[in-house]
């Protein structure tokens, strides 16, 4: 049965793999499955049929049969559910790959998120400059703890796992701020996470969207 995301026409991020379609077809890389992709205007975002896919009328959305999920993490979670390079066999490891699962989308990537806000949306304000500088060093503190628990392993727990897939997605937006810099264990996490083919084919595949619609 064919699967059929939904994914930005004209990406806000300019093609860097930081739309959260992305995650998704990272997921379906690593396990092999093939997916196709529907193609949405910001319009059709808010239109009805797509309203009817996703409450809050963004992307990504998961069509198999009768079957319609949204929000990047329950799909990619969905993914790694069905095959087995996403989670461990193990119970407990597999409980573990989970919790790196939540962390990285509850913990780490709402300050981060807090971030791009602030400079797309406040910088105007007049205190602008000492709310980025709050918001900046609690993402600090995450990464910090996340860097001591890391420490020199390749991965959060053991082999790569879906926790990985979405922890590097997340610091993924970090990239060029020059936070992630100051966490060399953690920037060679994300190197490693952007290093395995099939990252490198799901960017391929976004980005060829991206380059269509500037071009087209």
């Amino acid at each position: 049965m064919t699967i059929t995301i939904t994914a930005f026409e004209r990406s806000p991020d300019g093609g860097k793999g930081l739309a959260r379609d992305m995650r998704v077809r990272w997921a379906f890389e690593e396990v092999g499955e093939p997916y196709e992709v529907r193609l949405l205007s910001f319009k059709a975002m808010k239109e009805p049929a797509h309203l009817a896919l996703h409450p809050f009328g963004q992307i990504p959305t998961y069509e198999e049969g009768d079957l319609t999920l949204f929000e990047s993490g329950a799909i990619v979670f969905h993914i790694a559910e069905r095959h087995a390079a996403l989670l461990p066999d193990d119970a407990n490891a597999r409980a573990r790959a989970i919790t790196w699962m939540f962390a990285a989308l509850n913990t780490m990537e709402p300050t981060i998120v807090d971030r791009e806000v602030a400079r797309l949306l406040e910088g105007d304000e007049t205190w602008y400059e000492q709310r980025l500088s709050v918001v900046e060093e609690r993402i600090r503190k995450r990464l910090s703890e996340l860097s001591d628990r890391l420490g020199d392993a390749d991965w959060l727990d053991g082999e790569f796992s879906a926790g990985d897939l979405l922890m590097v997605s997340v610091l993924l937006r970090l990239k060029g701020s020059g936070i992630l810099d100051e966490y060399p264990s953690l920037s060679a996490y994300v190197a490693r996470g952007e290093a395995r083919p099939a990252y490198k084919r799901a960017f391929d595949a976004q980005l060829a969207v991206f380059i269509a619609a500037s071009t087209g």
